[in-house]
């Protein structure tokens, strides 16, 4: 036997695994419902709803689903103006309250930090 030398070429790869360890976590649905008033007129209310997922540690995973409920059905709506869609006051001056405590919420910063953490909230 005649010995024949070969020789191969070998290029060298790195190949990186991972390991990937599957980790169920567990998630608890918050909610929390709140209201928005003026200080004059406490019983002129506008109610919000955020709900989101916290982690085991207590952090917040994804966006707060945040929301207004109709002032008379109770409904979700998704604007503060919405609330009082197909409902009027009897005075004028009724109006002129619950349009300033529409446009004081609209105005607020962090109006969802505020909806998902306070009870009630006077603007």
């Amino acid at each position: 036997m005649k010995n024949i030398k070969t020789s191969v070429g070998v290029i060298p790869t790195q190949v990186k695994k991972e390991e990937v360890e599957e980790v169920e976590e567990e998630y608890t649905q918050m909610e929390n419902e709140m209201y928005f008033f003026l200080e004059k007129y406490p019983e002129y209310r506008i109610s919000a709803v955020g709900r989101w997922l916290e982690n085991s540690k207590g952090e917040v995973v994804g966006d707060a689903d945040t929301y207004f409920l109709h002032i008379t059905s109770g409904q979700r709506c998704e604007s503060v103006r919405e609330c009082l869609s197909g409902w009027s006051e009897q005075s004028e001056r009724a109006e002129e309250i619950w349009e300033t405590l529409c446009r004081r919420i609209e105005e607020l910063d962090g109006l969802e930090q505020i909806i998902c953490d306070e009870e009630s909230f006077e603007v």
